[in-house]
């Protein structure tokens, strides 16, 4: 059987991969993309957040991304009743972009696929990675591409960014309990003839029906909007019932005083999708010759559009730590990739924690807003979840249930303290 030599092989060639393959061409390595899919494909994630704007950038993506003209994100907006809480990205503390995308991800992704291939990066569509073995830290991977055939590639390191596909997890029995209450969610795209003008027809939002139900609108810039409803996994499955995923979604849009006269009586492009109980992790997120990124090591919640951040975080990050290995330095993942990557996550998981006990929804809706309780807030909803210097990354663990016990109850708190 032939067998290829490469230096770093990525598996799946969604954000992650790419921006991963994108930073590794730049440096002149012999990379090899696999990818189980073919391009253009349907995934969800089209809420970026602020942060994975560096991350293109440094892979050399975002001029060709720019170029696509998707819908610009300058902000979120959570609705709950008659209390609207807007964030605004440009408003808020530290450092960071005060923009990013909202994207029909089937285009994006491709358009990534595109200028990496332009560029010269060996992509292989519809080739599913089916065995691997490790000998130190150089690995024997045996792949099939969609006629059946076999083929082996030696590389000196594999990043796998195989998102839901979980493909080293799942060979190397690295799967472990999310620590997330299983949540499920359905959604489709729609024609949005009831757009309005302005930025009330391009504005992201968030429309809380209950405390752990919220429906997800995000516009595009192709005249389609994606709908979507979150809630605990017994929700989704009691709004299905014996009618099925589209009439669970049409049943979730009545719901929303919102939004009910703007999406009632549309019709789904597609059939609507149903995610069922999405949150993953694993018991280590790099070994000998691996690093597992994006989804493939952890997935949270989307309510917060953490998803494409983590995985363009951990993908470059990645890509960079097995680039200097390569050079013959000798690299700490546990500090450099875990630990760091797990901090961020910490914090993100304090949030959907706290969202879905309410107490972050205590500090969104609260009135009379806190502008400076809340650029800070904003700071994490950017996705600038490692900048300890802001006390909401910082004291993530206990500042949230603190000020929103003292809300409920009244009472007065000092800023400073937080």
């Amino acid at each position: 059987m032939h067998i290829e030599e490469v230096d770093i092989l990525i598996i799946g060639a969604g954000p992650s991969g790419c921006v991963a393959a994108g930073y590794l061409q730049q440096k002149d390595l012999r990379i090899k993309v696999i990818e189980k899919s073919t391009f253009p494909r349907l995934v969800v994630g089209e809420s970026l957040i602020p942060r994975v704007m560096d991350h293109f950038d440094e892979a050399g993506l975002l001029p060709a991304l720019t170029a696509q003209n998707f819908q610009e994100k300058p902000g979120a907006r959570f609705i709950r009743g008659e209390v609207i809480s807007i964030f605004d990205f440009s408003n808020k503390f530290g450092e960071g972009w005060d923009y990013t995308w909202q994207v029909p991800r089937a285009t994006f992704d491709h358009a990534m696929t595109q200028e990496l291939q332009r560029k010269g990066v060996d992509i292989s569509f519809e080739t599913a990675l089916t065995a691997i073995a490790f000998d130190g830290s150089e690995s024997l991977s045996t792949v099939q591409d969609k006629h059946g055939n076999n083929t082996q590639i030696r590389a000196k390191f594999v990043i796998d960014s195989s998102g839901y596909g979980r493909v080293l997890p799942r060979l190397l029995q690295l799967d472990k309990p999310s620590q997330l209450h299983p949540h499920s969610a359905i959604f489709s795209h729609v024609k949005d003839i009831n757009r309005p003008s302005g930025i009330e027809g391009t504005q992201i939002s968030f429309d809380v029906l209950e405390t752990e139900v919220w429906l997800w609108v995000i516009p595009f810039s192709n005249g389609l909007t994606s709908l979507g409803i979150v809630a605990h996994t017994e929700f989704i499955e009691k709004l299905k019932g014996d009618a099925g995923t589209a009439e669970a979604l049409k049943k979730a849009i009545m719901l929303s005083d919102f939004y009910v006269k703007r999406f009632a009586n549309t019709t789904f492009e597609f059939e609507p999708v149903h995610l069922k109980n999405y949150s993953a992790a694993v018991s280590k997120m790099f070994g000998d010759g691996f690093a597992l990124t994006g989804n493939s090591s952890e997935f949270l919640d989307p309510v917060f559009s953490s998803g494409v951040c983590f995985a363009t975080e951990s993908g470059i990050l990645a890509a960079k730590l097995a680039y200097r290995q390569l050079q013959g330095e000798t690299i700490d993942w546990q500090v450099e990739f875990a630990d760091y990557m797990q901090r961020g996550i910490d914090v993100f998981t304090t949030y959907v924690k706290e969202w879905y006990t309410g107490n972050l929804q205590t500090l969104f809706f609260h009135r009379p807003e806190n502008q400076d309780v809340k650029r800070k807030i904003c700071a994490v909803l950017a996705g600038y979840v490692w900048n300890e210097e802001n006390p909401f990354v910082k004291k993530h663990d206990r500042v949230i249930r603190t000020m929103a016990y003292m809300l409920e109850n009244n009472q007065t708190f000092s800023h400073e303290n937080f």
